[in-house]
């Protein structure tokens, strides 16, 4: 199905995404400490690309978890990008693209200690990388949170500060493709009279069990249960309330803004995860009209 819309698209690459959230990180880093495992790995990803006709391979690994993942991660995309060139020159077709999925900023604490991408090596060997910009606040927390703020006023966490550590980490701003969240998070407010962001909650809202709400439902629900919709200009994102039932969450205004955002900062350009969270492709036709405006 991808490589028929890519064939009725030309323009439209096709990517072979391997990992993602629910994939055990453990895997990836047994996999890059070893050169032996490391070209068992690459070998078999431009096999299977190649088979299935993809214009490319992305590397989804949540998360590289120390220094020397870290270090393995720069070795597994030199010689990943080394494998593709050749395997290109002696099949003579153009090269498979290489990219990756990665966290929003450059670096991170993990169980207290910094961990820092090599950015020098991802912005000589990726065609670009995808800083998923989402996923900052959630269930875990006890209050209700924007978990895809553009900015941030009482701290870093934010997609205008992941972009920019990337870029002064060494990333070129046209090697990164900024992430957008069809999808948002839920909380159940501890009191319905308070309902702001940093709202006190007991758990969960509506959507699944972990408070995860497809953009869809979420215009569903806001409809069906009248809920008072709100966006907030400082962090460029909305959120809704009703009752005990707290939502936030990206509309096609903050949506908007963020894309230019990102055009403004010279981005590669963003992505969507997921296309199939959208409600009549309402978020995506504002982004690709604010991305050509």
């Amino acid at each position: 199905m991808v490589v028929g819309l890519r064939d009725k698209n030309p323009p439209v690459k096709t990517m072979l995404s391997i990992g993602g959230a629910g994939c055990d990180p453990d895997i990836f880093a047994g996999m890059a400490s070893s050169k032996e495992r490391r070209g068992g790995f690459i070998n078999s990803t431009i096999e299977i690309a190649r088979t299935h006709r993809f214009d490319g391979v992305d590397l989804d690994w949540e998360f590289p978890a120390t220094v020397n993942d870290m270090s393995n991660l720069a070795l597994l995309l030199q010689e990943w990008r080394e494998a593709i060139e050749y395997e290109a020159k002696t099949s003579k077709k153009p090269c498979l693209l290489l990219t990756s999925a990665v966290y929003y900023t450059s670096e991170f604490i993990n169980y207290g200690v910094p961990r820092s991408y090599p950015a020098a090596a991802m912005a000589e060997y990726l065609d670009w990388a995808n800083p998923m910009c989402f996923d900052y606040h959630g269930n875990w927390d006890h209050s209700t949170g924007i978990h895809t703020a553009l900015y941030d006023p009482t701290g870093n966490i934010s997609t205008s500060h992941g972009i920019g550590s990337w870029v002064q980490a060494g990333m070129p701003p046209n090697k990164l493709v900024m992430g957008l969240a069809s999808y948002g998070h839920t909380w159940k407010l501890q009191d319905p009279s308070v309902h702001g962001i940093g709202a006190p909650a007991v758990g969960v809202g509506p959507g699944d069990e972990q408070g995860f709400f497809n953009y869809y439902a979420i215009i569903d629900f806001n409809k069906e249960q009248n809920a008072t919709v709100k966006y907030d200009k400082t962090t460029v994102s909305y959120y809704s309330y009703v009752g005990d039932s707290w939502i936030g969450y990206d509309d096609v205004w903050s949506i908007k803004k963020k894309v230019r955002f990102a055009k403004y900062k010279g981005l590669g350009g963003y992505f969507f995860w997921a296309l199939g969270y959208d409600e009549d492709w309402a978020l995506s036709r504002q982004a690709s009209m604010a991305w050509d405006y």
